[in-house]
């Protein structure tokens, strides 16, 4: 035990002295007091050393373990000291110099790719494209557009709640009741962007993305409804896709529908379709809920429902870009990670 902390004593100043940056000092450092270090080495031997002189050496141990610490804290200060007095006395350098690496182009998030796509698709059928708050009050999330006062949605479990009458919105059919507050049918508006509902799994996020729209006029019938969704979808798939309404619930809409298209990843050459995991296996994609605006609807907006109709229609734009880009996992879209998002 003596020879071997004498030995290290002598050893490890001069290994300390040579070490020229943090790095090597480091090494240095862990050589003599890493887990794998020369003095474990020397600890091994303190078995073998007497009972009445194990006191005195673990002193001497720990004054070595010391002065090894100063020594190296020392030296650190040194290199640091050293590396900041080269960095002021060296040459200048311009900040405004362009960087030796190239870096690449960014470009728009997929979900932003598609509310872009589905929005020109829009304007181009007649739509004008509005936006709303993404906090909103209960009336405008709710009341105005029918939904009954025990509608689970309204329930703390599927609403985040900021305050009496205030709430994050659970959809952008919101802007609606706004539209109507402000102008008078006839209208076609669209409207995207960001709602929350306390949802969280592979297939839902607590933040998501929608795209609402509604037509409003005198005279409005499910034939227009029928017209417009037709044109949306063969401009999002192209022609000749098949296309069905099956009856569905919505507090705001009477009758109510959802909208499948064929699967445009099974499809074969000769218009049949084979089955696989998107459609699970039916060969049918739900794109999107629509129907009939309800008459209360346009009581609790100050409209008359006897001279106006109009109908309405939605769709997670999250879903949406899932299925163009196979994504498997909602959270991906969320994470922000470079790898991911450069695929797009």
């Amino acid at each position: 035990m003596e020879e071997g902390l004498s030995a290290l004593g002598t050893r490890y100043r001069d290994a300390f002295a040579a070490a020229t940056n943090e790095q090597a000092l480091r090494l240095e450092h862990a050589k003599v007091l890493g887990k794998k270090g020369e003095l474990t080495a020397v600890l091994a031997l303190m078995r073998h050393v007497p009972a009445d002189q194990k006191a005195s050496v673990g002193s001497r141990v720990n004054a070595f373990k010391e002065e090894v610490e100063a020594s190296f804290e020392a030296r650190l200060q040194a290199i640091a000291r050293a590396a900041r007095e080269a960095e002021l006395r060296g040459l200048p350098f311009d900040l405004s110099l362009p960087g030796r690496v190239e870096l690449g182009r960014g470009h728009f998030h997929p979900i932003a790719q598609v509310r872009d796509e589905l929005l020109a698709i829009f304007r181009d059928l007649g739509f004008v494209a509005e936006s709303g708050p993404e906090i909103e009050l209960e009336e405008n999330n709710f009341t105005k557009l029918a939904f009954p006062p025990d509608h689970p949605a309204t329930d703390m479990q599927d609403s985040f709640w900021l305050g009496p009458g205030l709430l994050l919105r659970t959809h952008t059919t919101t802007v609606q009741p706004r539209e109507f507050l402000l102008r008078k049918p006839p209208l076609a508006v669209v409207m995207a962007g960001s709602v929350y509902r306390r949802d969280d799994d592979v297939t839902h996020s607590p933040m998501f993305h929608q795209i609402d729209g509604f037509l409003v006029d005198e005279k409005v019938s499910f034939a227009e409804l029928k017209g417009v969704v037709a044109g949306f979808i063969e401009r999002l798939y192209g022609p000749g896709l098949p296309m069905r309404f099956r009856p569905s619930y919505f507090p705001f809409v009477e009758p109510g529908a959802e909208v499948d298209c064929g699967c445009v990843f099974c499809r074969k050459a000769d218009g049949t379709y084979a089955g696989c995991r998107v459609c699970k296996q039916t060969g049918w994609l739900e794109v999107l809920g629509c129907g009939m605006i309800h008459p209360d609807v346009f009581r609790h907006c100050g409209l008359d429902p006897e001279r106006y109709s109009g109908f309405a229609f939605g769709m997670g734009l999250d879903r949406l870009a899932m299925l163009r880009y196979g994504i498997p996992n909602i959270r991906l879209l969320f994470e922000s990670d470079p790898r991911f998002l450069s695929q797009f």
